[in-house]
Formats: C-alpha cells, structure tokens, sequence
C-alpha cells in the first residue's frame, strides 16, 4: 500500500504549491518511495487530522495545537507523521534501503541548515502572497486572507524580492565553502539540506511561472547556481 501524502490544492497546472510539502514530495519521490496525494483544503485540515488522530506538528501562541501540512500516513506501520524534517527523517529509518536523505551524523548540522536557510530566505513569503491567494481554491484563500489578510504589508514586492536575493546570496556563500566540488551542499551527493533549497526553488517556478520575470532572474542569480540545483530536482517533481 502506498504512502498517503495529504497537500493543499490549486488552480495551477500542477495542483501543488507550497515549499513545506514539496521538502515531503521531494523526499519520497528522491527515495522511490509508491505514494498517492490526498489533497484538503485549509480549513478542513484542522478538524480532518483531529478526526484521524493526527499528531500536532506544533503549539500556536495561545498554546493550542497547530495542524498544517505536510503530512504523510504509512498504511505499512499505521503510522502518521507532521512536519516535513520529521518525515525525511521518519523515511529514511523506516526504509534505509532507498538513498539516504541524512547521510551518517548529518541529522543535526542539516536541521541548523534548514533553520538559517528560511531565516534569510523568509522574505520569499510575503512577496508571492497576492499571486498565491490567486490561485487558490475560495475555500482555501478565503481562509488565508480572514486569518492572515490579503496583501502582505510594506514594504513592497520589490523590497521583498532584494530581500529574498540577498538570502539567497548569503546561502551561494555556503555552498561555494564546500570548493565548488559539485552541484550540492555535500559536494556530489544530494541530501536533505539540497532538497530544502529546491522546494523554495519549484515553490517560485510554479507560483509565477516557468516563464516568468521572476524566475528567470532566479535562475540567473549566483552564475547559475539555482538554475543548476532546480535542473537537478525537476526529475523529482512529479505529482502523484
């Protein structure tokens, strides 16, 4: 039996969207690992996973659990898992015949990877929220905009999106400390951390655009480097 993945539907050509499902996506796609999507909208997330016995994948400011998206449920174990560190990591030990995303004593150092990659990156948000809300299901923007607002606030999208080019030359410096000796942060091989970067990476192509301003100045940034790592993945970028 497969895998279910549960993600967030779209009016885009290819359904799926958002950065933290595609780290899941990625993953079990990277691995070879048989999974079927589950879409659900946001505001069914919440009173579905409750339903199912979903673990939280965390606390909002009040204290009260949080349900969000990715989630996958192994029919193989019974078991499901949030958050979608958790799930490399859960995938990885329930199936470490497939390629490892962790390779030996490279859980910590590429969790810290993905804590200060979102912190220079962050900006990225807010500058794609209007296109986002777009292309949403009303259900599910409705939801977005009464619990979040409709437009980010200043500054602008421009602002934004220097602030997002910054992070990502501050993230360029980390991969060129490895020598240029490969594609990846390792080097050669892909890992986990290579993975985090490209769900940011598919996240812009398909919000905006394969042909769009946007990314095509994305894929110009660092000599290339975005371009090269997105070219790597977009083998793994199939929505099952």
């Amino acid at each position: 039996m497969s895998i279910i993945l549960y993600d967030i539907p779209s009016s885009l050509a290819r359904k799926a969207w958002t950065y933290n499902v595609w780290k899941a996506r990625f993953s079990l796609n990277y691995k070879g690992i048989p999974y079927t999507t589950h879409w659900i909208e946001f505001p069914d997330i919440e009173p579905t996973f409750k339903k199912l016995g979903v673990p939280p994948s965390s606390t909002q400011p009040d204290g009260s659990p949080y349900y969000t998206v990715p989630t996958i449920y192994d029919p193989s174990t019974g078991v499901y898992v949030s958050d979608s560190i958790l799930i490399a990591d859960y995938l990885d030990k329930t199936y470490p015949d497939k390629p490892l995303l962790f390779p030996s004593g490279t859980f910590g150092i590429q969790s810290a990877f993905n804590d200060g990659f979102f912190y220079h990156i962050k900006a990225v948000v807010p500058a794609m929220i209007p296109t986002i809300l777009s292309n949403l299901h009303d259900v599910s923007s409705t939801y977005m905009v009464n619990k979040h607002g409709s437009l980010p606030p200043k500054p602008t999208f421009e602002d934004y999106w220097h602030s997002f080019k910054q992070g990502l030359d501050q993230i360029d410096t980390w991969y060129a400390r490895n020598g240029d000796k490969g594609t990846f942060l390792f080097g050669d091989s892909p890992s986990w951390a290579d993975i985090v970067v490209a769900s940011v990476l598919v996240y812009v192509k398909i919000v905006f655009g394969e042909a769009s301003r946007e990314w095509r100045e994305v894929e110009s940034w660092n000599n290339g480097r975005w371009k090269e790592l997105s070219g790597y993945f977009s083998a793994y970028e199939t929505v099952i």
